[in-house]
């Protein structure tokens, strides 16, 4: 990677990670979710960076993947409010990027500090840190995967088995090349291949007091409040196949323009509507949203993504760090 290319990367990670350690101290008894999260946004806008994909909490049982949308609607299954209770265990996800050039990283934080969930805390930096320790060039993806298990194992925790490190490219948040933080065995037809120089790897094994160790959907579809433009579908054409409707082609071009193939909040979209239906009541414009989102996805210009949690109910953990491969080893970017 060139030396002005690897520059960003590494300023992408500098900013992921003090918007991560800045954050965690405003997780506090009776502060809200939706609070916490346009914080993070704000603090990644402040100090030269843009949001990689919408701040992410997800506590206790929830794994991953859940951001708060515009009307504050809680999970599927959520009695209680969305704000943070004492003993809560939660998992803060923060990516920024600058040009394109990402970070991602996440932390588990117990709410209090009352001392409930310190041993599973430790447990998932540890096995992070395990892993990382593996990615020299040419090492197979099962060691790795093998490294982080062990910790989770030792520690009397189950690693989560179908949630998975991933790779990035610029502008490209996974590249379909998956990351094993489990012990996959060195024959498994889904992690074949090894850590290459030049590569760089979110590495974020979850852990679990649940029995399966296995992560399940959170109905219903979107349940997470983050979508993504595929990148497959070239507008002009959906609109002179008569696919799109001209203001749906206008309004997947804003889509794109804003975000390219990145996740976005379905609160930060939602208001784009403002400009084309300036005097419509806020419940029409809702609809529409809805109405123009069920289009985009029908022919694949957006994918929307499920909330994610423990299929047992039990505590998830987690931490990430954004790792470059150099000939001498793994170089971790996101570092204060």
């Amino acid at each position: 990677m060139a030396e002005e290319d690897l520059k960003q990367w590494r300023d992408a990670g500098h900013v992921a990670r003090r918007a991560l350690e800045g954050i965690k101290n405003e997780i506090t008894v009776g502060k809200s979710w939706d609070e916490v999260i346009d914080s993070a946004e704000r603090f990644i806008r402040r100090h030269g960076g843009k949001a990689a994909f919408p701040v992410t909490i997800s506590v206790n049982e929830m794994a991953a993947h859940y951001t708060t949308n515009s009307e504050l609607t809680k999970p599927e299954g959520m009695d209680e409010e969305m704000v943070f209770e004492k003993g809560d265990l939660v998992k803060l996800d923060i990516g920024a990027h600058i040009k394109g050039a990402l970070a991602d990283n996440a932390l588990s934080f117990e709410v209090g500090n009352g001392g409930k969930h310190t041993e599973q805390i430790k447990a998932a930096k540890e096995a992070r840190d395990a892993a990382i320790e593996k990615m020299h060039p040419g090492t197979p993806w099962h060691v790795v995967g093998s490294a982080a298990q062990q910790v989770a194992l030792d520690s009397g925790f189950e690693p989560i088995r179908n949630l998975c490190g991933h790779q990035m490219e610029r502008w490209n948040l996974h590249t379909g090349l998956s990351i094993p933080m489990y012990s996959c065995g060195e024959n498994n037809p889904s992690f074949k291949g090894e850590v290459e120089i030049g590569g760089v790897y979110a590495v974020e094994p979850f852990n679990t007091n649940g029995k399966s160790g296995m992560i399940e959907n959170v109905s219903p579809s979107g349940s997470s409040n983050i979508l993504r433009v595929t990148g497959n579908v070239k507008i002009r054409k959906a609109l002179s196949k008569g696919k799109l409707k001209p203001l749906g082609a206008t309004m997947a071009r804003y889509i794109e323009e804003r975000y390219n193939t990145l996740p976005f909040a379905e609160r930060w979209a939602f208001p784009l509507l403002e400009k084309p239906f300036p005097e419509e009541e806020e419940e029409s414009r809702r609809r529409k949203w809805k109405a123009l989102v069920k289009k985009l996805t029908s022919i694949r210009f957006l994918e929307v993504y499920e909330a994610l949690r423990d299929i047992d109910g039990g505590t998830v953990g987690q931490f990430e760090h954004t790792v470059y491969v150099t000939e001498g080893g793994p170089e971790i970017l996101t570092v204060e």
